[in-house]
Parts: structure tokens; sequence; C-alpha cells
């Protein structure tokens, strides 16, 4: 087992993943840590309550962390043997539980009926890892997509071209500033997650399927032009913007479309904003259209657990990843459900939010789960962000992005 990148997130983590009502050591006491927004972990403490009655003398209990957190503070406590009996997260997370032996395996608590339930196609909804199951979902996609104001945008573009004069005509500078009144579009393109839908435009992704790094490619530089073009040869985005800046930018109106995942879809409906949803434009040549990654999100259990806690943890597993649970979850938030027969439900499929979403998750691409993406993700950064500041140009930031990521890769490993 290599803990080797454990060392850092032990250094950060440990005192408050100790100290942060770990109830797996706790006789009468189940809680269950997640990342989900407010109102979504008030209907889970609702499902826990519900639950709660089948075992009187037990809590069940919901703990909230940012995703780092969660993982940093579930690996300190799991290793020390305490933590909550299950986690709920994206499938990125099981490279590193799994190379730790934190979760457990799960293949041999489920009957084939139970897991041939939930969806495969077009991605599998569960997450395996080197032979084993490591999480059981209860939702897929938490994909990027296009959100765009009605107000300002009464057909989304569906190609680059489309939007680029889209956003020739949006994007104007009425008072001669050299700033423009609004935006056509804004996201967080300085972040490389934000960027990935881009490099499928031209047939590219970020890992091969031995799980190397594919970041040194005309795809990755080609991506890459066009983001900066978008700011700085068109101005129809802004030239620097980070998530804040672009969620402020379309709250306020002053950006007619933005890039972003269903976590921020109920923010702009409470403000009351008539927002739809669509594709990221494809490419005009080759008709590829942008892959952004879908990651199923799911319940694991903690590798510590035996005995009766075991038992009601699985209990409860098979309860928060039920038909009727699951259901509630996706009318409620518009999220698309892991059970195969859900995802076409009668309820679900009126809503266009939810047939947009789904469209779009139909041309991404599953999450890495391999731990080389957490390294991955550090080497794209400095590269990819100096294109943007003018220390890199596209083709010197792709391959400086590949370098550094053999090398973290390489540390990490030996």
């Amino acid at each position: 087992m290599n803990r080797k990148f454990l060392h850092p997130l032990i250094i950060i983590g440990v005192l408050t993943a100790l100290l942060a009502g770990c109830g797996s050591d706790s006789q009468k006491r189940i809680l269950v840590w997640s990342t989900l927004r407010p109102v979504e972990r008030a209907l889970l403490q609702k499902k826990l309550d519900e639950f709660a009655k089948r075992y009187p003398a037990y809590q069940f209990r919901e703990l909230y962390y940012q995703p780092e957190e969660l993982r940093t503070n579930f690996m300190v406590s799991a290793l020390a043997g305490k933590g909550p009996a299950l986690l709920h997260g994206a499938s990125d997370n099981i490279g590193p539980l799994s190379e730790l032996g934190v979760i457990m395996p799960l293949e041999s608590f489920f009957d084939r009926a139970f897991l041939d339930s939930f969806m495969t196609d077009p991605f599998p909804a569960n997450t395996r890892l080197n032979g084993h199951l490591y999480q059981i979902a209860d939702r897929v996609g938490n994909h990027l997509s296009l959100v765009y104001n009605k107000a300002y945008v009464q057909k989304p573009p569906q190609t680059i071209g489309e939007l680029v004069k889209m956003g020739e005509e949006i994007a104007r500078d009425e008072n001669g500033d050299g700033v423009p009144e609004r935006y056509a579009l804004a996201w967080n393109f300085i972040e490389p997650y934000f960027a990935v839908p881009f490099i499928g435009l031209y047939g590219g992704w970020i890992l091969d399927d031995q799980n190397r790094p594919t970041l040194n490619t005309p795809a990755m530089a080609q991506a890459a032009q066009l983001i900066y073009d978008l700011a700085n040869k068109y101005k129809i985005t802004p030239r620097e913007c980070d998530y804040e800046t672009a969620n402020a930018l379309f709250l306020d109106g002053k950006s007619a479309m933005i890039i972003n995942g269903p976590w921020s879809w109920g923010t702009y409906l409470k403000r009351g904003m008539d927002i739809g949803l669509a594709r990221i434009p494809r490419n005009d040549e080759t008709g590829q259209w942008a892959t952004p990654i879908v990651s199923p999100l799911g319940y694991s259990l903690n590798a510590n657990l035996e005995g009766e806690q075991l038992r009601i943890a699985l209990e409860l597993l098979h309860f928060l990843t039920s038909p009727a649970v699951q259901l509630e979850f996706a009318r409620e938030f518009n999220l698309i459900p892991s059970r195969e027969d859900l995802a076409i439900h009668p309820d679900l499929e009126k809503e266009p939010l939810y047939r947009a979403a789904y469209d779009q998750m139909l041309v991404g691409r599953p999450m890495p789960v391999v731990t080389e993406l957490r390294w991955i993700w550090d080497a794209m950064r400095p590269g990819y962000q100096g294109i943007f500041n003018g220390k890199y140009t596209p083709e010197q930031a792709a391959r400086e992005m590949q370098r550094l990521a053999e090398q973290l890769i390489r540390e990490n490993r030996e």
C-alpha cells in the first residue's frame, strides 16, 4: 500500500478529523459524511430520521465537509479506526481511499439483481477499481453544462462559431471604456476542471487507458488557444474569471451564459432567473462536442465497520439508494438518478432542465477514479494558468503540464 501521497494531508487534516464528531466508534451512532448542498442535506437528514424509526436505540446524523476536507478528514479518521459509517461523495475519491484501504469492497454484500438495477449506459453508475466495487451511486452526472439566461438568449449556440457570432452581438462596449457592459459567457476557465470539456472539441483527453497523462497534445494546445481567444481575440468572455466572478456576473445579468454544474442551478432559480440548459457547443469543423467530466456520486463504507454497525450501515445504504429515495431527490433537485429505470421516469422527463442535463451527459466522459488524477490536476494548474498571464504559449503550457504530471506521478509512486 502506497501512503506517500497522504503525508501532507495528515498535516492539514489530522486535528479537525479526529475532533469532528467521528461516530463509527460509538455503539449507538451512525454518521454520514457528505459534500451536499444545504437543501440536499436537509432532505438527507429527513431520510435518516425516517430510517431511524427502524432502530430507535441509534442516532443517525449527516455531517458536511468541503470536497477536499471530506477526503482528507476521512482518510485520517479511518486510519485511526474512526470516521463515519458511510461516506457520500464523487467517484474520484475512490482511487486514494481504496489505495489506503479505508473503504470496504462491496461486491460480496449485494446480490446480482440489486447491482443490475443500476445504470450501465452511457456510463456505469457504480464505481469499481482493480476488480472491486467501492461505491454504490445514488445519482449520476454532476457535470458541467451551458446555462443561459432566457432574457438574453432565446436559442443557445450549437457550435463554437455560433457562440462567437452571438457573443459579438451581446458583448458590446457601449460607452467605449474597453469593457463590455455584458459578456456573452463567463465561467471559471482558469481552473483546469472547467477547461477539460474544450479538450474534447479536438478529440483529446487528460489520461490514456493506462492512466498515463496525455497533456502534451495538439488537442490540449488547441483547446487552450480557443479559451484564450474567446477572451482576448473575440472579447466575448472576461479576460480573468474565477468561479465567484463568473457566478456574480451571471446572477447580476452581466453575462448572458455561464458554464456550471447542477450544484448551481438552484441558486439561479431561487433568484427568479428564467434559465435554460444546453450542451456546451461543438467544434464547427469536426462536429465533436465538448466533453465535460461525468461523475457518479454515491456511498462508500468505512473499512472499520463490523458486527451490528456493519449490518445497519448496509441496510441504510440500501435505503438511501432505493428507487423511492432516489426519485425524491431527483424530483426536488433535477438530479439524474443512478437506477436504470428511473433515468427515463415520466415525472423527470417532463422537466426541461432534467432533459437538457441528461442530453449533455450523453456526450461527456466518465471521471477517472485513479489516484493519478489528483497529481494531474496539480500539474495542469501552473502551466495552464500561465497562458493567461503571458508566461507560456499554449504549446509551451501543454509541454509543461505533461512534464510536471509525469514528475509528480513518478515521485509519488516511488
